[in-house]
């Protein structure tokens, strides 16, 4: 048998609560039937389970848990936790709290209705708290920043690792999910000289297929959609940055070419981009009437 070990580490920080606060991360080998509670705690705690069996209950249910299961207690929720008499757990632990916990744990597939996540035995979980741990005994100033960093990897590690589909349920069907995406991902791109391909390739989808249901969702291409989003966004440029070259606004929207950008611009607009910010010059200089 494991020999017993207990370990705890608290964030060195002493900073409020905030958006998403580690508190503290630990790891222990437990003695043969070692309980706790029922009792309730303030914070979000997670525990990863490493090795061993052992069993967690609470107000509705009882679960009983080994290597690979991850459970979380909210806050307010009665449990209590022993360890198997002939193989005792082991396991780590991170607690956590803040204005966002509540929607990041629900976002990684917890609830207080489902606390418990059956991931698999590759999960870096463990890892991650492992780490959190590590940097606080460090007691860098750092250190609090780098544990809400794991915590971002342990949810989206869990999330990953779900095998209970009911926690993947689709708000919304698949293709406006990805259409979404799609949109996203040329909004933040449109700047930089971006292909279509290149976004295809990044979403893991053939052009063919992605050009479909985008203009079925949107009526426009992706090249049309980016097209648009870039001439819309040279139109600002042009209003709001008058220092700007023609060519520096091209540019400034992901268009390598300013003539192709000008003859864009027009056939959107029926003008020039020069015409377009003379015109606009010439009505801020305009005396009120």
């Amino acid at each position: 048998m494991n020999a017993q070990t207990y370990s705890v580490a608290s964030n060195p920080a002493q900073t409020e609560n905030g958006t998403l606060r580690v508190l503290f991360a630990g790891e222990s080998q437990t003695p043969p039937k070692h309980a706790l509670g029922p009792k309730i705690y303030d914070y979000y705690l997670m525990h990863a389970i490493e090795s061993g069996q052992g069993v967690f209950r609470t107000e509705t249910d009882v679960y009983h848990l080994g290597p690979g299961d991850c459970f979380l207690i909210h806050p307010g929720q009665l449990v209590s936790y022993v360890s198997d008499e002939g193989n005792p757990w082991r396991y780590r632990w991170v607690a956590f709290d803040g204005e966002l916990a509540g929607e990041q744990a629900k976002a990684a597939g917890f609830s207080p209705e489902h606390p418990v996540l059956h991931v698999t035995l590759d999960s870096q979980v463990p890892h991650y708290i492992a780490m959190i741990q590590s940097r606080f005994h460090s007691r860098r100033e750092s250190a609090h920043m780098a544990a809400i960093g794991c915590l971002h990897l342990i949810l989206a590690d869990c999330l990953d690792h779900v095998e209970r589909p009911a926690q993947l349920t689709m708000a919304e069907p698949q293709i406006q999910r990805t259409v979404k995406q799609m949109i996203n991902y040329m909004t933040s791109q449109y700047a930089h000289p971006v292909s279509i391909e290149q976004m295809c390739a990044s979403l893991g989808y053939n052009r063919a297929y992605l050009s479909r249901i985008f203009k079925k969702e949107t009526g426009m291409t992706p090249v049309a959609y980016l097209l648009k989003l870039r001439i819309d966004q040279s139109k600002r440029l042009l209003r709001e940055r008058p220092e700007l070259s023609v060519e520096q606004v091209s540019a400034s929207v992901g268009l390598t070419d300013p003539l192709y950008f000008s003859r864009q611009f027009k056939r959107f607009f029926g003008q020039s981009p020069t015409s377009y910010r003379q015109k606009i010059a010439g009505r801020s200089s305009s005396p009120d009437k």
